[in-house]
Formats: C-alpha cells, sequence, structure tokens
C-alpha cells in the first residue's frame, strides 16, 4: 500500500499533536516528509522530538520563504498547517495550487476577505480542505447532536452557551501573539470558532445575523491600574517584579517550553511570556453575542477569559422539553503540560428534562484521550481509516468558514453597534 505523504507548516505548540500522532500511530498509512517554519531553532527542536520521542526519522527542514520549494522536492500530498492564524489562508491558497490537499489547524482564517479567498480557491483547484475541529469528536459533545437529531426535544427553538475561561489558560491568550487582533481576529475568532462550530453541528444549521458586544474588562495595563496595580513588566523572563505573579509564565521551569520558545527567541524574536497586563492588548476577554440561524432559532452566547473554573454550560430548549450540559475542564497552558490534559474532563452532567416528565441523566461514554477522548478520534479521521459516521462530524472547508463567519460578524458588530447578515460576507 502506498503511503500518503504530510508536509507540515508551522511547527510551533499545536503542531506537535498532527505530527506526533503520525509518527506515533500512522505511520503505515502516513509518511512525514518535511516542517517548515520561519524559526530554524523551532524546526530543528521539532526534529529532535521526532527522532528522541517517537522514534522517528528525522525529516527535511525547510525556511517559510522556502515553502514553493518543499512542495516540488518532496511532494506531499497533504500539507498540514499550524502556523499562526493570520497565515493560514497564505499556506492554504498556496498548497492547493501546487496540488496539495490540506489539513488545518481552526480557525480556517480570521476575516472574512481571507476567507473568500480561500472559498474561491478550493473551488478553482477542486482540492480537499479540513479544518481540525476536535470538539465535534468529544463523546458528550456527539451525544447531544445524537438528542437532537434523535428529536428528544423536538424542534430547538433557543441556546444559551456560555463559556469560561479560567485564569490559567485563559490569560494565556493574552502573552502571545493572540492578543492583537490582526493575528488571532480576537477570542471570538480564535476560540470560539469552537462553540460557533458546535452550534451549527448540534442543531444542522448555519447562521444568518450576528450582534454583539464585548470589550477589555480585566487585562491590559489600564484595567490593572483600575484595580490599583502599581508593580508592571513587559515579560516575565528576566523579571523581578514578575515573581510571585500568579499571571506570570516561567519558561525556564518547563524544558518543553524552553526549547520551543525561549531557546528560540534568538531567530525572529518572539516572546511567549508577556504581562497580560501589558500594553499592547488589543483584543476582547468579555464578550456576549446573539445569534438567529437560518432554522430561526436563537443563541445567547458569552465568552469570559478570567473566570475562577475552565469549561462551560449550554441549555438548548425545544418544543418537547430542555437539554441541560455543563462540563467542567482541567485547565492547561499550550505546550506546558500533556497533550492529553487539553479538555480533559473533570466533571460532566447531561440532563434532559422532557415537557410534563420526570427530568433524567443521560450517560456519557468514557474514552481516553484528549478532549473527552476526542483528540484519537478525530486523528484516526483525519490520517486513518474514515469510518462511516452517521453525525457527519468531519468538518469541510464550508464548515470552516461558517464557524468563523459567527465571529467575524461579532466582531464587526463590535465596531459598529449593529447587526450583521453573514450573507453580506461572503458568497459561497
Amino acid at each position: 500500500m502506498t503511503r500518503k505523504k504530510f508536509a507540515l507548516v508551522g511547527t510551533g505548540g499545536r503542531a506537535e499533536f498532527f505530527y506526533g500522532a503520525l509518527a506515533k500511530h500512522f505511520r503505515d498509512k502516513s509518511e512525514l516528509v518535511a516542517f517548515c517554519d520561519i524559526n530554524r531553532t523551532r524546526l530543528e527542536y521539532s526534529n529532535r522530538l521526532l527522532r528522541e520521542k517517537y522514534d522517528h526519522p528525522e525529516v527535511r527542514l525547510y525556511g517559510c520563504e522556502e515553502f514553493d520549494e518543499m512542495i516540488r522536492q518532496e511532494k506531499p500530498d497533504t500539507v498540514i498547517v499550524t502556523t499562526m492564524d493570520r497565515t493560514h489562508h497564505t499556506y492554504i491558497i498556496r498548497a492547493m495550487e501546487l496540488g496539495c490537499d490540506v489539513v488545518t489547524e481552526k480557525p480556517m482564517t480570521i476575516d472574512a476577505e481571507k476567507c473568500q479567498l480561500i472559498i474561491d480557491t478550493v473551488k478553482r483547484t477542486g482540492r480537499d480542505l479540513r479544518v481540525a475541529f476536535n470538539y465535534r469528536y468529544a463523546p458528550h459533545n456527539t451525544k447531544i447532536r445524537e438528542l437532537i437529531m434523535d428529536g428528544t426535544i423536538g424542534d430547538v427553538h433557543s441556546v444559551h452557551f456560555e463559556w469560561a475561561l479560567n485564569t490559567l489558560h485563559g490569560a494565556d491568550y493574552f502573552r502571545r501573539w493572540h492578543r492583537d487582533k490582526r493575528n488571532s481576529g480576537g477570542l471570538l475568532v480564535h476560540k470560539s470558532t469552537h462553540h460557533f462550530d458546535l452550534v451549527n453541528f448540534w442543531l444542522g444549521t448555519s447562521p444568518e445575523t450576528v450582534f454583539a458586544m464585548g470589550g477589555l474588562m480585566f487585562y491590559g495595563r489600564e484595567n490593572a491600574e483600575r484595580r490599583g496595580v502599581t508593580k508592571f513588566y513587559q515579560r516575565s523572563h528576566g523579571s523581578e517584579a514578575a515573581k510571585g505573579d500568579p499571571f506570570a509564565l516561567n519558561m525556564e521551569a518547563n524544558a518543553h517550553m524552553k526549547a520551543l520558545y525561549l531557546d528560540a527567541e534568538k531567530d525572529d524574536g518572539y516572546q511567549r511570556d508577556q504581562s497580560v497586563f501589558g500594553d499592547g492588548i488589543n483584543i476582547e476577554d468579555t464578550m456576549g453575542v446573539m445569534v438567529r440561524y437560518k432554522n430561526k432559532a436563537i443563541l445567547t452566547y458569552s465568552l469570559n477569559a478570567y473566570l475562577p473554573w475552565e469549561g462551560f454550560n449550554v441549555m438548548f430548549n425545544g418544543s418537547k422539553g430542555r437539554i441541560e450540559l455543563k462540563v467542567v475542564e482541567r485547565a492547561y497552558v499550550n505546550s506546558g503540560g500533556k497533550k492529553e490534559d487539553e479538555g480533559a474532563l473533570k466533571q460532566k452532567l447531561l440532563t434532559v428534562q422532557p415537557m410534563f416528565e420526570r427530568a433524567y441523566e443521560v450517560e456519557i461514554e468514557e474514552r481516553a484521550g484528549g478532549h473527552g477522548g476526542g483528540d484519537p478520534i478525530l486523528l484516526n479521521d483525519l490520517f486513518g481509516e474514515r469510518e462511516e459516521d452517521r453525525f457527519n462530524r468531519a468538518a469541510s472547508h464550508v464548515d470552516g468558514a461558517i464557524s468563523i463567519l459567527t465571529g467575524v460578524a461579532g466582531n464587526i458588530s463590535m465596531q459598529t453597534g449593529g447587526a450583521v447578515r453573514i450573507d453580506d460576507l461572503v458568497k459561497f
């Protein structure tokens, strides 16, 4: 059997999720042939992990300016894109133009203009683009899809969805490149794309109109000053002021983060441990969104990035009853611990309350792996033998687009104060 060839661009914190799986679990079906990145130190470290952690031969390394050369030399069937969000479209489009299929980390891209370019390129080239929405595959989220598909509460008329990021995970977006909206689209795009995709997936519909409000209310220097803080620092590394600060990130104490980021600073100057109470943060940490869907259902959604716990509450109100799900997740810092800690569950409770009947708890299957056991299923779907799936969890570029467009519309709404129609943003 001929093995499919994969190349990966962007060897930062999210990359190992993909190349580690290829190297460990799918070597009989796949061949990892190359890494591409702007940072040489990070490239070499990723190769070292391949060799030492996964007992996999090192692959050829290319700078970002050598992307086309990598495709010509290595001839990959599929390119995996795990770069900074604002560059996703660059590599997605170029890979497809050069004859490759693509697997991209979420979000697919960060604004309507780049989204349109991707949609047009898929149509023009006929290539396949998959978006890695692992939350769809988490057993508790799949169970919601099953209950709604099977008519358990009839037609769903409204959804209330509250997502809580805590002071470990939530704060981490304000240390990194994500803190600049030009890089990430803000949390309504970078993070909420997961959540908006889940609502599309659960309800089997797509958004029509979006209205949003939000602001930077906790992080950032001005907010800290307002609370009486007087000691500030630019970054944690080498700072006396950072010692004892629960929001400071100590990369020296974590060998993986030190090798991946601190030791790599000399190549591109990127600082992974900036102060969450520094200047230059222009993304929101407090957001509220209303969405009307094409099936006339209404979503009320909130995202807060500084809460005492991590997880979500979601409620579905239907013509025959109500579904409630509460999930408490284990907090984590990207690249700062075990991969399986990401989205790992501490508590979950799924309840159905039928009209005029007693409420009952729904059992949720327990599985190993990150995101409540969803990660291994996603990876097999991407790299292994795809199985028949009545829930249609595999996410296409269309799914990737309609999930980000809710957040993109939310960003526009926060700027203008008005509601935004999705159909005015892109043409499919």
